[in-house]
């Protein structure tokens, strides 16, 4: 059952992609063309995702004391901001500025086979190899 709630919900965020423009490439990078065509539109995308989201993730995790397929909630636990996570930011920045991609919208629409994302999705996952395959263990902070 927990599959079925997972496919659920990937299909429900693609579906949510694809209508809101955020699988097309050329409205993202409109949108951090602040200096150019400027398109706004993303920005009141993601404003709507965060006041739908927000007061319901709070709600949920105030209410429930695990979620109703896991045994726990899986909420961050560090704080503190070490090289790794800003490399990690800034590669995903770059990423996302130079091909107007980031990992969700560029898997949903992986299908219609745009040159951008044939190029973009086997970039992403190489580096996603590199990362792992380079990266040292990360320390567990005291509260974990």
């Amino acid at each position: 059952m927990r599959q079925v709630f997972a496919l659920l919900s990937g299909l429900i965020f693609g579906l949510g992609l694809v209508l809101s423009g955020m699988a097309n490439p050329a409205k993202v990078l409109n949108f951090l063309d602040l200096a150019g065509s400027w398109d706004p539109s993303l920005a009141f995308v993601m404003g709507g995702a965060i006041a739908v989201t927000a007061p319901g993730f709070a709600l949920l995790t105030r209410r429930r004391e695990r979620p109703l397929h896991a045994a726990r909630f899986h909420l961050p636990t560090a704080r503190d901001l070490d090289p790794r996570l800003l490399g990690g930011a800034a590669v995903f920045g770059v990423g996302w500025g130079l091909g107007g991609f980031c990992p969700g919208p560029a898997l949903t629409a992986l299908p219609v086979a745009a040159t951008g994302t044939l190029v973009f999705v086997p970039t992403m996952l190489a580096g996603m190899w590199l990362a792992r395959r380079t990266a040292t263990p990360r320390r567990r902070s005291a509260a974990a």
